[in-house]
């Protein structure tokens, strides 16, 4: 056990590129992380890692060995899923990533559910507006919301997300209520964007009568992390363009109101993304089963909720 340990720590040094990060994902101290990759570096005979004060860089023969230990915890893996199916009792660690807004109002409340309806299953769950790489980092399961791009992945639908422009009411008393979004840029608003480095998306994609049209917006604030962009917003900074279920009980309760309704921006898709070799255990398929039904259930309920405010 000892042996797996030391592998499984060098699976995520490698993966996370640091020995404090993987610490934090093993529960444990970077201490006892350095002295786990150490021992393993004895046993091999080998050196895996490049240490600086600066950066850690896997050597030739850490990434060699990268690829078997990966084979080793996924052959264990497979094990666990084949004694899950014949327990019927999952069990093991599950590495799952999403957006910021997703994770906080759609998966997180429900994590402690999941626990308790399966006790043998471990989660970890790490929150980032930013692109993730989810091959490279390790995990079994990413929920992503935006343009799907083509991958090597497993790309599970779950929903689409209407979006909505919105402001707070002293923002539309000072600046006006904006129809469309020509208006948005002939008159000056202050549009609120979410942008991090490499970030593809600059401008707003909008339906018009005439098909989808982007629009340049400009604004004083952008920030990497949506709901900033929404306390910004509630403070009267500036429009703002979120997936309604985000800011639903803000539109229900008045604080704040819809803007440039004539072209709404599109659409925005959720999705579970799974690497090729995680497709058949069984536990990612039970976690993933179980969160995309009460995505569901929350999506319809923020969309009957909004029916009801009156047009």
């Amino acid at each position: 056990m000892a042996y797996l340990n030391n592998v499984q720590m060098f699976v995520r040094v490698y993966e996370l590129g640091s020995m404090s990060a993987a610490a934090r994902d093993q529960r444990t101290s970077p201490a006892v992380a350095s002295a786990r990759v150490a021992e393993l570096e004895k046993h091999l005979g080998v050196r895996l890692f490049n240490r600086t004060t600066r950066s850690l860089q896997p050597t030739s023969n850490g990434q060699l060995f990268y690829e078997g230990a990966l084979k080793i915890l996924d052959a264990i893996s497979e094990a666990e899923g084949a004694l899950s199916h014949a327990t019927a009792t999952p069990r093991g660690i599950i590495y799952v990533a999403a957006p910021l807004g997703i994770g906080r109002r759609l998966i997180a409340p429900h994590v402690p559910g999941f626990k308790d309806a399966n006790p043998e299953i471990e989660l970890r769950l790490r929150l980032s507006d930013r692109s993730i790489d989810v091959t490279g980092e390790g995990l079994d399961l990413a929920f992503h919301l935006g343009t799907l791009e083509d991958s090597t992945l497993k790309v599970r639908v779950i929903a689409e997300c209407p979006r909505i422009l919105c402001a707070a009411p002293d923002y539309v008393a000072r600046r006006g209520r904006p129809a469309d979004g020509a208006a948005l840029v002939r008159d000056g608003h202050d549009c609120l964007n979410l942008r991090f480095p490499g970030a593809r998306e600059f401008q707003w994609t909008l339906k018009t009568p005439t098909g989808p049209q982007r629009f340049k917006i400009r604004g004083p604030f952008e920030s990497d992390d949506g709901d900033v962009l929404t306390a910004w917003a509630l403070d009267g900074r500036g429009i703002v363009m979120k997936p309604v279920f985000e800011i639903a009980d803000h539109l229900l309760n008045g604080t704040l109101v819809p803007v440039a309704e004539a072209t709404p921006p599109q659409p925005v898709t959720l999705a579970a993304l799974t690497p090729h070799r995680r497709l058949r255990d069984p536990k990612v398929t039970l976690f993933a089963d179980f969160i995309a039904a009460r995505i569901k259930t929350a999506l319809a309920e923020a969309e009957a909720a909004l029916a009801q405010l009156p047009r």
